[in-house]
């Protein structure tokens, strides 16, 4: 039997975080919990953890210096938890390292699609990182890139792997299987396979700028992928297989 996926609940409002975690128990997961930035480091050094459910505004180490040090010396998924409105905190907290998001106050349901959402890219990824090299048919070719449908990798010029998220890696696909197309937010999630976002939320935006940071020559002056302002996004590179 696959084991539980495993979650760790890190809030510093007591009553929250058990509410969080008993939902989640009955939904299958494990559960751990954590009051802080300290002992959440403490418990994901003790077990294995498939994905971290963070609260950005805690008393000492806030969520967001937690997300860049979990990026830099951990693998799973992170889904933050904001104050309703507040969009700086989503996008700053995307930029840093964050697959996801939920606003409080939240739907416990919508909190268990997000997890579902993430722990599904995430199973993907585990799945193709140790597969054979995929047939040329699999690969994408632009901009002296190479993108691997198959493994779900992207390489570039040199043949170093440029690391991406899940959700990254699933927005790219999109736009190289439709090159030349304007693609709106909409046609975007939809491509992307994840529902979970509402269209017109930003944060698809901060994505694409991520995206571009590491396949642009000069992200503020994007070759690639293009704005399409007042419409969406168009992939204008060439395509070879």
């Amino acid at each position: 039997m696959a084991a539980r996926a495993h979650i760790l609940v890190v809030d510093d409002e007591a009553e929250l975080r058990e509410t969080i975690a008993e939902y989640l128990c009955l939904h299958g997961y494990e559960v751990t919990t954590a009051d802080g930035g300290a002992e959440a480091r403490k418990r994901l050094a003790e077990k294995r953890v498939n994905l971290v459910l963070l609260d950005l505004h805690m008393p000492g180490e806030d969520g967001l210096s937690l997300t860049r040090h979990l990026r830099e010396h951990w693998h799973g998924g992170i889904i933050m938890v904001t104050a309703a409105g507040e969009v700086v905190d989503r996008i700053v907290g995307l930029e840093v390292g964050a697959d996801d998001y939920v606003g409080k106050p939240f739907d416990l349901r919508e909190l268990l699609a997000r997890v579902k959402s993430v722990l599904r890219r995430l199973a993907a990824d585990a799945r193709h990182a140790d597969a054979p090299p995929a047939d040329n048919s699999q690969c994408l070719r632009f901009a002296g890139f190479t993108l691997d449908l198959g493994a779900r990798k992207l390489w570039n010029g040199n043949g170093a792997e440029v690391p991406l998220t899940g959700m990254e890696f699933d927005l790219l696909k999109a736009f190289a299987t439709h090159p030349n197309r304007v693609l709106n937010r909409d046609q975007l999630l939809e491509l992307a396979h994840n529902r979970a976002w509402d269209p017109f939320d930003r944060s698809i935006d901060v994505r694409i700028t991520r995206l571009r940071r590491k396949i642009e020559a000069d992200p503020a002056r994007p070759q690639i992928i293009k704005t399409v302002r007042g419409t969406g996004y168009v992939f204008a590179s060439r395509i070879n297989q």
